[in-house]
């Protein structure tokens, strides 16, 4: 009975993930190092998704939403010319993150939407049990 709202639950904590991994790109759009190496640039976080079939019962609560934290190092680096930072190179250029902020933008409202979408799926779920236990009483 319960399986839709176990499903949709794994979706909003996979989707507010996401939406964390997003907001923590577009703050880091401007740095010019990996606050948490101090040396390394910063390289952008890609959330993905998969079915989780490991942690929920299938039989019991259907299958779920598994997320991964990947970091994009496929995308190059952005250089700037900045001869006076502190973090330029001997050329004078700054390395920034790979952070496209119109692709985190439209990311982000993606996310949005579905963490809605999950949302209106509990919401049903739970006006079809209760539609049941009034029929039932």
């Amino acid at each position: 009975m319960f399986k839709g709202i176990d499903i949709s639950s794994s979706a909003l904590v996979a989707q507010r993930q996401r939406m964390n991994t997003i907001a923590g790109n577009i703050a880091a759009v401007n740095v010019s190092y990996d606050p948490a190496s101090d040396k390394e640039p910063y390289y952008r976080r890609i959330v993905t998704f998969q079915a989780d079939t490991e942690s929920l019962d299938q039989e019991k609560s259907g299958v779920g939403v598994q997320y991964h934290v990947k970091i994009d190092t496929d995308t190059p680096l952005r250089k700037t010319y900045d001869p006076g930072h502190p973090h330029a190179d001997q050329d004078g250029n700054v390395t920034y993150p790979n952070i496209d902020m119109v692709n985190e933008f439209v990311n982000a409202m993606e996310a949005g939407r579905s963490y809605e979408a999950n949302i209106s799926a509990m919401q049903m779920s739970k006006e079809m049990f209760n539609t049941s236990l009034r029929i039932l009483a």
